[in-house]
């Protein structure tokens, strides 16, 4: 991969818990050594609030993310693209790395029920950053 650093895009439906939480996971563990989007097919008004509690127990502060709406140009900038229950939105172009991250979606739940889904995320992301960092 040269010394153009990697990107990651993680889309989901609202583009308010999951993906926003992986962003974030993905911000603070690999700081400015990979860039970070995160988009939805058919973003919420606002980011899960459970969410943010939930990544506030770990020192991340995600309350600032806005959801976004999932473009063409977003995938297209990416090497990586990450669906979170929301695969057949998501444009396909080849040369992409597409994984498919098989997650519990937050959305109406408590902070008791959001924290497993964000624990699962950070495994993910870890072994997303292992990855990135082998091919570098």
């Amino acid at each position: 991969m040269s010394d153009k650093k990697a990107s990651v895009l993680f889309v989901c439906v609202h583009n308010a818990g999951r993906s926003q939480m992986a962003a974030g996971y993905l911000q603070h563990l690999a700081g400015d050594r990979i860039e970070v989007r995160s988009a939805g097919s058919e973003p919420g008004n606002a980011v899960n609030p459970a969410a943010v509690a939930a990544m506030l127990e770990e020192g991340i502060d995600i309350s600032a993310a806005q959801p976004k709406v999932l473009t063409t140009e977003a995938v297209q900038a990416s090497d990586y693209v990450i669906t979170m229950g929301c695969g057949d939105a998501c444009p396909f172009f080849p040369g992409k790395t597409y994984l498919d991250w098989k997650l519990d979606d937050p959305a109406g739940q408590g902070v008791e029920a959001v924290r497993p889904i964000r624990d699962e995320i950070r495994g993910l992301i870890e072994n997303l950053i292992a990855e990135i960092d082998a091919k570098g």
